[in-house]
């Protein structure tokens, strides 16, 4: 009874489902989160009858066949980039990109990361690093003596240093833009990584064409609708219940067959 196997997979497919639900609703106030959506296709056919064959000597053509579908299969988990609504924080190193683009970051091992979590800090050094301390990329750093930091909308950050009535250009923050987004690699911390699928990274500056402005003293925040992720969560749940129905019935059928004298 091939409905016991189809039914199974429909349960496998919506538990990978709610996963990728619960992931998003967890990281409902992730700075810079950008929502995952599970998507799915049917799995191959069983045909016991060909469309198109010929039923008699006469050369009469069968208009439909006979396809038995054996279930469905997840395929790709895609990340919905969407601009996050700003929220203000009034700390002068937190950025939030509004557009296209990622900041640079440098890794421990020297490769680059990718972020839209804007959430910056200043590392013992006086370096600009991320929440978790990997440095932003190209390395940035403020002087002891600065009493301000300012950050236009181009990136360029400008400190005031005691003494100093004009500010001080210090550095410009980078981005890097992808032609396929959701080809990143995910890697925790907010951070992504450049694939084959994503291609190379396209360099620009803040307010260049096709890239996004910078604004400083607020972040991004995530581009979660808890709304809609409940809704999705319970057509998910009556799905996973219905496929578990087929299961029950399926079993039943079969007990019935067995039972028959």
């Amino acid at each position: 009874m091939k409905a016991l196997a189809i039914a199974a997979t429909g349960m496998t497919a919506q538990q990978r489902n709610v996963e990728v639900i619960a992931n998003n609703i967890a990281n409902l106030n992730t700075t810079g989160f950008k929502r995952a959506r599970a998507e799915f296709s049917d799995l191959m056919y069983q045909s016991l009858r060909r469309q198109g064959a010929t039923s008699s000597e006469n050369g009469t053509v069968v208009p439909a066949g006979v396809e038995i579908g054996l279930g469905v299969k997840p395929v790709a988990v895609t990340r919905v980039i969407s601009q996050g609504a700003l929220q203000m924080t009034g700390n002068p190193l937190d950025l939030a990109l509004e557009g296209r683009g990622y900041i640079q970051v440098t890794l421990p091992d020297g490769s680059a990361a990718y972020t839209r979590a804007g959430n910056l800090q200043k590392s013992p050094e006086g370096m600009i690093v991320t929440a978790d301390g990997f440095e932003v990329s190209p390395g940035i750093a403020i002087p002891e003596n600065a009493r301000e930091v300012s950050i236009t909308r181009e990136g360029e950050v400008l400190a005031y240093l005691d003494a100093e009535p004009e500010p001080q250009n210090i550095g410009r923050i980078q981005l890097a833009a992808f032609v396929n987004d959701a080809g990143l690699e995910a890697l925790g911390d907010s951070l992504f990584r450049a694939t084959a699928a994503s291609g190379g990274p396209l360099e620009g500056f803040p307010g260049d064409p096709g890239f996004a402005t910078v604004r400083q003293g607020y972040v991004e925040s995530s581009n979660v609708d808890s709304v809609a992720e409940i809704t999705s969560l319970i057509t998910a749940q009556r799905a996973y219940e219905m496929n578990s129905k087929v299961i029950e019935t399926a079993d039943q059928m079969g007990q019935r067959v067995s039972q028959m004298r």
